[in-house]
């Protein structure tokens, strides 16, 4: 059976954050789009993140700073339409103090209008918990 189209969306997704091409990443976002990150991850204090430059300042970019190489690669998809599901692993570096990030993740991509409208993030928080209170001090801001 081939995929839906927003399985394919999601692929491509995953896709482009992989190149640094985020302009791709956030093109296919909702203007409205409702974006949560995991509870006890300390990136929820900002939950939930409304619009693609909410993201992109939120979590992207604050992740592209704090994390070298870090990458979400996506291992197994769940096709169910309008929503899609992604399991996979993050990796990467904190750059303050070099320790390694490999958390499983689970992401819940809904679609409306035939752009992202809502994700959640599920994830290893204590993990995440962790190693963003280590860089920053116990402030992950």
């Amino acid at each position: 059976m081939a995929d839906s189209q927003s399985a394919e969306t999601v692929k491509k997704l995953y896709a482009s954050f992989a190149v640094g091409d985020v302009p791709a990443v956030l093109a296919e976002f909702h203007p409205n789009i409702h974006w949560l990150e995991a509870e006890g991850n300390p990136l929820a204090a900002g939950n939930p993140y409304t619009g693609p430059e909410a993201v992109l300042h939120g979590v992207f970019l604050y992740l592209v700073e704090r994390i070298d190489n870090f990458s979400a690669t996506p291992q197994r998809f769940v096709d169910g339409g309008d929503v899609v599901v992604a399991e996979g692993r993050y990796t990467g570096t904190v750059k303050a103090n070099g320790t390694a990030l490999d958390a499983q993740f689970a992401h819940v991509w809904r679609f409306r209008d035939s752009k992202v409208a809502e994700f959640q993030q599920y994830t290893d928080t204590a993990q995440w918990s962790a190693l963003l209170n280590a860089h920053a001090g116990g402030d992950y801001e």
